[in-house]
């Protein structure tokens, strides 16, 4: 018989080098996984999808420390705020179904609940804008957890609250939104929402491993929760599955929430009418468009468009990302309010798409007169003022702003350079008149053009001794899913929010802190004894009481 040789050489070449490249690329992957966790400290799951189908599973971490368990992939968890994409698709079945409309004002399901004179809609409860006061704002929430509500109980805990602001009028993320949405649900089904959940969802889609939360049953595989102090790692306050409800209360694994999120490309629960309502961001009343649209937010990644939600409550963080055009899905579930789970997905996505972050081992060497090509100031298209500059050898980025923080950047070649493992670029050029232009790259792209100005100063830090810094050491609560842990360690200071990197904070004076890796501003405030009772974070605008809880 014979054979053509340079055909099954020509097929066997190919083989061999789509094996390699599926070998590096599963390195890529494991190596940012690696930057992350640890084997023997509390873990993660995480798994990446491309055209509906696995190309890389990991199980990093311990599922229990106590009893030295390893993380396997099968393991589950608490989705926490991920739990909105599922209670905002219910919603739309019934949409679909025709037994309500997103415009209906939700005195028509729950009559007795009060509006002041508002009109509140289905709408507004989904996309975060109806002004009612988010019930994790409301008292010490560590201690309200710990205690068993029906779901009157829970909305009677939060309904006679004052708005925040009218309906329509603002983006302010709710998690008693979701809870009356849960309501809904229960109303038109005449059930649970824990009921409907399971029959509607998770038995026809076949996510055999995912719940209701319930700390009571056991749950094969379940991990156990894990938050971080300045002492180590412990467990995680308890919190009754009764609260977070529709706004956080299922629990999944990585494998059954690929078999969610197939549901939603393929249309198998909705329309993609109805999928476009929840993925392409919504309006305010003045007609401003803003990212989040129902239990899920738009998101671009190195250029592509997708959505994503996040999550976060005591002991777990979790992230999901959906790019569109590619077709990729990356799921990342965590036993830990710790380390940055968000990082991991969003890398794992890039490198997916062949477009990966830079990292430090990517970064070389170059000559003071390379760098010294790029000094200046430059203006960016959305107002931005960010000063170049050489110092000890190395080059620097300023942005102008309340804070003036000061990065070392790195160079990544002759005029393309890095902040430290944030996923942020420059890449730096000279225009036909010699002028200076840089592209600010993140997941968009903002172009600079050179402009005479001076630098202003940089903002000065103090050193405060451990004795006066420890008293700010503790947990500090934002709400259901955010928590700030302060530790300190000799003569420094530092902030992590659950499921994110832990960053130092500097002294301005004995209360007032700031940070360099974003522009921010701390002040610790004390009660008429003296002792730090919450701290009031100033950022974007914005100004957020944070109560000390631990």
């Amino acid at each position: 018989m014979k054979t053509n040789q340079p055909i099954t050489l020509l097929l066997l070449s190919f083989v061999f080098s789509i094996t390699i490249s599926a070998q590096n690329q599963t390195q890529q992957f494991d190596d940012i996984v690696s930057q992350y966790y640890n084997p023997d400290e509390p873990g993660a799951t995480v798994l990446v999808a491309k055209n509906g189908k696995t190309i890389y599973k990991k199980a990093i971490g311990k599922s229990n420390l106590e009893l030295d368990t390893d993380m396997v992939p099968e393991n589950v968890f608490m989705l926490a705020s991920i739990t909105k994409q599922f209670t905002a698709v219910a919603i739309l079945m019934l949409e679909e179904q025709g037994k309500l409309s997103l415009d209906d004002p939700i005195t028509k399901y729950i009559p007795d609940y009060p509006t002041n004179g508002k009109t509140i809609t289905v709408h507004h409860l989904l996309n975060h804008t109806s002004g009612i006061k988010s019930y994790t704002g409301i008292g010490n929430l560590v201690e309200v957890a710990r205690n068993d509500m029906t779901l009157d109980e829970l909305i009677d805990y939060f309904k006679n609250e004052p708005m925040d602001f009218d309906p329509g009028e603002e983006f302010r993320y709710n998690n008693s939104g979701y809870i009356l949405l849960g309501k809904i649900i229960e109303v038109l089904s005449d059930d649970t929402y824990e009921n409907f959940i399971e029959k509607n969802i998770f038995k026809r889609l076949g996510m055999k491993s995912s719940s209701y939360g319930n700390n009571r049953e056991l749950v094969k595989n379940r991990v156990n929760p894990y938050e971080q102090n300045e002492n180590g790692y412990v467990n995680a306050n308890y919190i009754s599955m009764t609260l977070p409800h529709a706004a956080g209360s299922l629990t999944s694994t990585i494998d059954d929430m690929l078999k969610w999120q197939k549901a939603l490309t393929n249309n198998t629960l909705i329309k993609a009418a109805s999928l476009d309502k929840a993925i392409n961001g919504s309006e305010l009343n003045n007609g401003e468009h803003i990212t989040y649209g129902y239990g899920l937010g738009e998101m671009t990644l190195k250029g592509s468009k997708g959505y994503a939600h996040s999550g976060g409550i005591f002991g777990t963080s979790t992230n999901g990302i959906y790019l569109i055009e590619e077709d990729v899905y990356v799921i990342g579930l965590s036993n830990c309010s710790c380390n940055d789970i968000g990082a991991v997905t969003r890398n794992l996505a890039a490198a997916a798409i062949g477009k990966p972050y830079p990292t430090m081992k990517d970064v070389i060497k170059l000559s003071e007169d390379n760098l010294k090509q790029w000094v200046g100031a430059y203006e960016f298209e959305d107002g931005a003022i960010r000063h170049i500059f050489l110092k000890d050898g190395k080059l620097n980025s300023m942005r102008e702003s309340e804070t003036n923080t000061i990065f070392e950047i790195f160079p990544l070649s002759e005029n393309r350079f890095m902040f430290e493992e944030s996923g942020i670029e420059y890449e730096f050029s000279k225009s036909a008149d010699g002028k200076r232009q840089v592209i600010f790259i993140t997941d968009t792209e903002n172009t600079g053009k050179e402009v005479d100005k001076a630098m202003p100063e940089a903002r000065k830090e103090i050193t405060l001794s451990n004795d006066i810094l420890s008293q700010y050491a503790g947990k500090y609560e934002l709400g259901l899913n955010f928590h700030v842990e302060v530790t300190v360690e000799g003569n420094q200071i530092f902030g992590q929010a659950n499921g994110q990197g832990k960053f130092e904070i500097f002294a301005e004076d004995e209360t007032t802190f700031f940070a360099k890796v974003t522009p921010l501003k701390v002040i610790f405030n004390k009660n008429t004894s003296g002792k730090v009772e919450s701290f009031t974070l100033y950022q974007g605008g914005q100004e957020t009481v944070a109560k000390k809880i631990e």
